[in-house]
């Protein structure tokens, strides 16, 4: 079952692809200017901050390559398209940001054992230029469709950078009107605390897709619960539910019948509550007229996901719909 695209809908899809392309485009330049900047005037907290904007820079090119490549006709040899690039190269950027998190704490050590001189004149420039460029950056996202979770992920890498501002700014004043030569390093701890927790989450949910796990919210007993409501169907067994990139999900499962009952009607009931109550997209669903032979059709969510190797000792008809 095939959901038609609008036209509206195909103008939505690049209107936000151009959203993501500016901001990513405004927060690189701006990353250039506050690694330069934090260089020049010897900070260490506008360096982390420009670190932050790096990876953040990174994942909005992510949510961008991801609104595109979703877009991208599937072929022979990847049946599904190119959505887990974005899964694949998020992986990869959170381990880099672990890496960059230590480079950040060595540096501040270093830095409260020996301060360093700051221009704090040049230091207070750039970060108030940081912290008005993520502003228009929010600005430029707008609003967003609550199922847009591309845009919405964006949204939360800018805001993560808009405190990046704030805390370089806030450094800054510190230096220039107290003194206190230890609030860049401090600062520089707090950013770099904010890229952890970022890259953490990036990293346990990029992991948790790769593995093919259920997508969180989502219950493969409740789904079963749920199928079974359709008319004609009698039980449901062997279901799977995953997601092929954030916000795609996808499901296979078996739907045993009555004799009497209308295949395709129950497959297209099946298919409406999937996508409804569950928001799974693309689903696979086996029709079958007898009970399961197999001896882990109890189960919901641990058993072999390759169906092509179940030995069936009854006839059935499979049924496809997207």
């Amino acid at each position: 079952m095939t959901i038609p695209h609008s036209h509206h809908d195909h103008d939505h899809a690049s209107t936000g692809e151009r959203r993501l392309l500016w901001a990513f485009v405004l927060t690189s330049i701006t990353l250039v200017v506050e690694a330069a900047g934090g260089w020049f005037s010897g900070s260490l907290a506008l360096l982390a901050d420009a670190g932050h904007m790096f990876v953040d820079a990174f994942a909005l090119l992510l949510a961008f390559l991801g609104a595109y490549f979703a877009r991208r006709p599937a072929d022979d040899k990847r049946s599904f398209g190119y959505a887990r690039l974005e899964v694949l190269v998020g992986y990869t950027n959170a381990l880099f940001q672990f890496a960059l998190v230590a480079w950040i704490a060595v540096e501040a050590i270093g830095r409260f054992a020996q301060p360093e001189p700051i221009l704090s004149g040049t230091m207070l420039i750039i970060a108030v230029v940081g912290l008005l460029v993520n502003l228009f950056v929010l600005q430029v996202l707008g609003g967003h469709d609550h199922d847009d979770l591309n845009t919405a992920g964006a949204r939360l890498h800018v805001l993560g950078d808009l405190l990046g501002s704030f805390g370089a700014v806030a450094a800054a004043l510190l230096i220039r009107w107290q003194g206190w030569l230890w609030a860049d390093p401090a600062f520089s701890i707090l950013v770099s605390l904010l890229i952890l927790g970022s890259a953490w989450r990036l990293l346990k949910r990029s992991a948790h897709i790769l593995l093919e796990g259920t997508p969180d919210g989502v219950d493969t007993a409740q789904v079963a619960i749920a199928a079974r409501a359709s008319e004609g169907v009698v039980d449901v067994h062997h279901v799977h539910v995953w997601q092929l990139a954030g916000g795609r999900r996808l499901a296979t499962l078996h739907a045993r019948l009555t004799e009497e009952a209308d295949a395709h009607t129950a497959l297209a009931q099946v298919q409406t509550i999937l996508r409804e109550k569950f928001q799974i997209v693309h689903a696979t669903v086996q029709i079958e007229r007898r009970d399961c032979a197999h001896e882990d059709c109890g189960r919901y969510a641990h058993d072999d996901h390759d169906h092509a190797h179940d030995d069936h000792k009854h006839t059935h008809d499979s049924a496809h719909a997207h």
